[in-house]
């Protein structure tokens, strides 16, 4: 289960959590333009942009969990077990495996229009990058700085959903998540008025109060509708620093601690990690869960016009500054 969202200030920033309950090794990984992706149905990509962000890397090859790429666009996978479906290969269709979807789209796509048309044709497939890792049941966030869609690849075909709210969790469908706001459209950051009964003394007896019933459990439901109104009501100064900080306190409303969600097994679903990309300047900002302060990773810093993979592992060990 995962949150991911956009947030902009004189930036444009782009980042999700991941919420399992085991790692797979991932790594901060930048693949600079000339890392030759071999696709399964489309060939080779041999020069494409560069992107940065979080992948588990198998036999040389970038699992991208989330990514943004030097043009400034972004996306990100999260799980959509139960609705996602990818078939076989079609004839006259761009063929490609849901593991390579993600460098496909960044690879040769600078916006969220570009990405429109390329959708148009592809059939996303089935094809697994090896037996022990069968496709994952995703839908995935697309954006930039002017835009954001959510795609689905469902039974009936991949459909592609505008995302104003720039927030995605799992299920149910987008459309079904976008249609709960109506449910809430009485929150308010402002303190309520009594509409109850003009002959009843009402009074609100503490602050927050207009934000009475906003779900506060840990369903995709619930954390899509906290995450969009902590989202839309956010307000931070535009400096680096204050950005970074209000984009991990938009996601922090939907983080996920050890023991209040068992997976099976003795198993816990946690917040793995926080990420939050500048994607106007290619900064890979990150916590986990057992470090909270914040580590970044530049892609600029690195030979964008290098051939290999640089990875870095995250730094896991909680950092603590002692002021005495």
């Amino acid at each position: 289960m995962c949150t991911a969202a956009v947030y902009q200030t004189k930036d444009f920033y782009f980042g999700r959590t991941l919420d399992h309950d085991v790692s797979y090794g991932e790594e901060i990984t930048v693949t600079p333009r000339n890392f030759r992706f071999h696709f399964t149905g489309m060939g080779e990509m041999g020069t494409h942009y560069g992107m940065i962000g979080m992948a588990h890397v198998a036999q040389g090859y970038p699992l991208y969990y989330d990514a943004v790429n030097e043009k400034g666009l972004g996306m990100a996978g999260l799980n959509f077990a139960g609705n996602a479906f990818y078939g076989n290969e079609l004839e006259g269709k761009e063929n490609v495996a849901v593991f390579e979807f993600i460098p496909w789209i960044l690879g040769q796509c600078a916006a969220v229009k570009e990405v429109k048309g390329l959708l148009a044709k592809i059939n996303l497939t089935d094809t697994p990058f090896h037996e022990s890792l069968p496709p994952a049941q995703l839908h995935w966030i697309i954006a930039d700085r002017e835009e954001c869609i959510t795609v689905e690849s469902v039974r009936e075909g991949i459909k592609v959903h505008d995302n104003p709210v720039g927030i995605l969790t799992n299920n149910p469908p987008f459309e079904e998540q976008m249609f709960q706001l109506n449910n809430y459209m009485h929150l308010s950051p402002k303190e309520p008025q009594n509409l109850f009964s003009s002959t009843l003394p009402l009074n609100a007896y503490s602050l927050g109060m207009g934000a009475l019933g906003l779900p506060g459990d840990l369903s995709s439901q619930s954390r899509f509708i906290r995450a969009a109104f902590v989202k839309m009501n956010s307000v931070s100064g535009s400096s680096e620093e204050e950005s970074v900080s209000q984009f991990f306190h938009i996601l922090g409303s939907v983080d996920q601690q050890r023991g209040c969600c068992i997976t099976g097994g003795g198993k816990y679903e946690i917040t793995a990690y926080t990420s939050c990309c500048n994607a106007d300047r290619g900064i890979y900002y990150y916590t986990t869960y057992e470090n909270h302060q914040i580590t970044a990773v530049d892609m600029n810093k690195e030979n964008l016009d290098g051939a290999c993979l640089v990875r870095y592992a995250p730094v896991r060990k909680e950092q603590i500054y002692r002021q005495n």
